[in-house]
């Protein structure tokens, strides 16, 4: 390393605000990505809350309620229009500004230099402009809540005309307006994120790190950025056109002859249809900028906590591609029902079970790694263990979604509800406990406390299954989605109980958050100290950095790769792991 090199990453005292506020170091952008993600998680499973409280409920007297939401809750009774203004926004929440920046936000800016041998990103100011731009977008999401006309109402996927016309509803209006310019910028965020990641991974990896030694989580990382490239756009431009049909007279998703109440509306040429292609164009590549994620950190765990290579590493790294590929051919699965021609519908069909096969192998990839292991069962593993579940069991209720003959009868039902909170929402989730939980002493230089993680895992493994499995037998039992009042349909009466049982489980899922929240902040200022760099033996870069890393994350020499990540339990070694850094010997993969 030269010595001019060395001496730009010589750090000097700064000050509180320049060093953790506006701060351009990768780890800190990512750590603000993270507690960002969990206060708006916390706003959007507080609108679930709600949600679920009205539908195991829905006749019964609110006045509680009625004092803190006094237009909401009229006659102490939830207005339909605010149920589905809590639908929309619940979604929005959730799926951008949770699931997205959490892991690629959060985890990928903390973990990309790290585990690359990296002093910093590529572009560290375009970097906390990333954050700073996700950070705007969150507060103009928030403030949809409280515009005088109400929130959106159009639901997460925004579907045309509704969203196209703001004298459709009160919501549609002002609150419809601040929800595209919120996506817009998160969009964004997006591509500028995706934009360092990728230069970063491919020029900056440490000597010897070639692609083949990469972390399960930077492959999955390099690819989610990659897919968000091509994906992001797409959303961005149809936000764009959407905004020209509802401020300036176009007519893109307006079809003629529109009436509105009893006003014709002044549009003409426009194909609601279209909107659903460039959504699902962008939404279905966004399930898997979510979850790919998950799975690369979910691996890398699981690998370390079994103290065993993941099995088949190049066929982990080959089936993320595949995956990715695929996501770009399936969207037309989420529009069998909207006057498809069936031929069309076969051809997506055949592509959406197809991407199940790259699926399929990730699963028997991470079984192999369970078998025969020497599992360590810390809060981290069983979150790992805990991800692989979950995503088996929305996967498996896929399969029937992704049929164009069954999916006639299960869409828009609360099958497709469980199907993709599990995959999309849950799956992920576990992911990110699974991470904070491993990488926590690197942030922070403590510990999580371990015994509140396990009765947070337990309580959360089992109160997601007692909220999202049942909801297939509602689906299967005809209980549409976004529906506010179950009990005015005779049919859906007999399933009440059904309902009352998943809120209830609900608010229990809900309350072991607060676990976590508490363990997770009292545990920065007071969790047991990390008192080694390498706590949990695992052998990928980022545990020969300091706990927690300082500017430039390494002293004055850069680590060198002799192996690949997975080293553990190498027949003859003393130890049961061997870092990357260490020398190569015969028994070194390549």
């Amino acid at each position: 390393m030269s010595e001019s090199h060395t001496a730009d990453h010589a750090h000097h005292e700064m000050g509180f605000l320049h060093k953790y506020i506006f701060s351009t170091d990768h780890k800190i952008i990512g750590i603000q990505y993270l507690i960002t993600a969990m206060a708006m998680a916390i706003v959007g499973g507080l609108l679930s809350m709600l949600m679920r409280y009205q539908l195991g409920w829905p006749e019964a007297m609110s006045p509680l309620m009625a004092k803190i939401f006094p237009v909401a809750y009229a006659g102490n009774v939830m207005e339909p229009g605010f149920y589905i203004s809590l639908v929309t926004m619940h979604g929005t929440i959730m799926v951008f500004f949770l699931f997205t920046a959490v892991l690629t936000g959060g985890f990928g800016n903390f973990l990309i230099p790290l585990q690359i041998g990296a002093r910093d990103m590529a572009f560290p100011f375009l970097n906390a402009l990333s954050y700073w731009i996700f950070l705007v977008s969150c507060v103009v999401i928030f403030s949809a809540l409280f515009v005088t006309a109400g929130a959106p109402m159009g639901g997460w996927t925004a579907y045309a005309p509704l969203s196209a016309i703001p004298t459709a509803a009160p919501g549609q209006a002002t609150g419809m307006t601040l929800w595209i310019i919120a996506i817009a910028l998160f969009s964004a965020s997006g591509l500028m994120g995706g934009l360092n990641y990728i230069t970063t991974i491919l020029t900056m990896r440490a000597k010897g790190l070639s692609m083949m030694r990469l972390p399960l989580t930077q492959w999955s990382l390099l690819i989610t950025a990659t897919l968000g490239l091509l994906a992001f756009p797409v959303l961005l431009g149809a936000a764009i056109l959407l905004t020209f049909d509802r401020l300036g007279g176009t007519s893109f998703f307006v079809p003629a002859g529109l009436i509105i109440g009893s006003t014709p509306v002044d549009h003409s040429g426009g194909h609601p249809l279209l909107w659903q292609h460039l959504f699902w164009f962008f939404g279905h590549p966004e399930v898997y900028i979510v979850i790919l994620p998950a799975m690369g950190m979910a691996s890398d765990i699981l690998s370390t906590f079994c103290r065993k290579p993941i099995f088949s590493y190049k066929m982990m790294v080959y089936s993320m591609v595949a995956i990715s590929v695929l996501s770009f051919i399936v969207w037309g699965h989420h529009m069998f029902v909207s006057g498809m021609n069936p031929f069309l519908g076969s051809v997506f069909t055949l592509t959406t079970l197809l991407i199940a096969v790259p699926s399929a192998v990730k699963t028997f990839n991470w079984l192999g790694t369970v078998w025969g292991a020497r599992i360590r069962f810390t809060a981290a593993g069983l979150f790992a263990i805990g991800f692989v579940s979950m995503f088996v069991s929305g996967g498996l209720s896929g399969i029937f979604l992704g049929t164009s003959a069954l999916d006639i009868q299960l869409q828009d039902t609360y099958f497709v509800v469980a199907h993709f909170h599990l995959v999309m929402a849950i799956a992920p989730l576990f992911a990110a406990f699974a991470g904070l939980y491993f990488w926590f002493p690197k942030m922070f230089g403590r510990f999580m406390n371990e015994t509140l993680g396990k009765i947070h895992f337990w309580f959360t493994f089992a109160g997601v299954y007692c909220v999202f499995f049942p909801m297939h037998i509602l689906g299967i039992g005809g209980q549409m989605r976004r529906i506010y009042d179950p009990m005015s349909y005779t049919f859906l009466q007999a399933q009440q109980p059904v309902n009352v049982f998943i809120s209830l489980s609900a608010f229990v899922l809900g309350a072991a958050q607060l676990i976590f929240l508490a363990n997770f902040f009292i545990s920065i200022f007071a969790g047991k100290r990390a008192l080694e760099n390498n706590p949990w033996h695992a052998t990928t870069l980022e545990w020969t950095a300091p706990c927690p890393p300082g500017h430039g994350n390494w002293g004055a020499e850069l680590p060198e790769v002799y192996r690949w990540p997975f080293d553990f339990s190498v027949p003859g070694e003393k130890e049961d792991f061997i870092p990357q850094d260490v020398p190569a010997t015969v028994t070194a993969k390549p």
